[in-house]
């Protein structure tokens, strides 16, 4: 089967992944672009999984001010070697990243580094908000872990939803960046600060 060069740029567009795995692919696929896509996700996860523990110590710093300079962002983005660190890929990742911490204020990096104490008290809040609501207490549980996932998808950078694609997470984002610069890829650190807010 003859693979068009508009269907490998399409898959190319949509993945990022290169020209020949974009082409095998379609191959094994009949052409399916959908299918195409599916496989070549499934197969970058397992890539993701092989590097997971490689060390990540360069990368780079990405300022980003929003507002007229009302909201500051500092990231360290970190991937294995400095060549990566270099390139525009890498480093519009790092950008992306400290777009997203600006317009979505997230608290933590992932779920993990939430305190025990925080979970708790959400616990509680949605406990309380579930009864004084008067929810049979059969679904309350439910309503718990329900209220707690919406918590940790706001608060956690890597399971908010990306600003510039809704569609897609920033781990999936940070995953796909993975698969296409072939190194380990993590976010050791962020900050974020608006003028006049209250110092802890």
């Amino acid at each position: 089967m003859t693979i068009s060069i508009e269907l490998i740029k399409e898959l190319r567009q949509k993945t990022g992944s290169g020209v020949l795995a974009c082409r095998e692919v379609l191959k094994e696929c009949g052409g399916d672009l959908e299918q195409a896509a599916i496989l070549l996700r499934e197969r970058g996860m397992a890539a993701v999984a092989k590097r997971v523990d490689r060390e990540t110590h360069n990368g780079v710093l990405d300022l980003y001010n929003h507002g007229e300079g009302r909201v500051g962002v500092m990231v360290e983005v970190n991937c294995e070697t400095d060549f990566v660190a270099r390139t525009e890929v890498f480093r519009n990742l790092a950008h992306d990243i400290a777009l997203q911490i600006a317009a979505n204020s997230p608290r933590w990096i992932q779920a993990v580094d939430v305190p025990e104490a925080v979970i708790e008290e959400e616990r509680q809040k949605a406990r309380r908000w579930a009864q004084e609501d008067g929810k049979p207490e059969n679904v309350i549980d439910r309503i718990v872990d329900g209220r707690l996932k919406k918590f940790l998808d706001d608060n956690c950078l890597l399971r908010q939803t990306y600003i510039r694609d809704d569609k897609q997470t920033i781990e999936e984002l940070l995953n796909e960046t993975i698969v296409s610069t072939g190194e380990n890829i993590s976010i050791r650190r962020f900050e974020r600060w608006t003028v006049g807010e209250e110092l802890e």
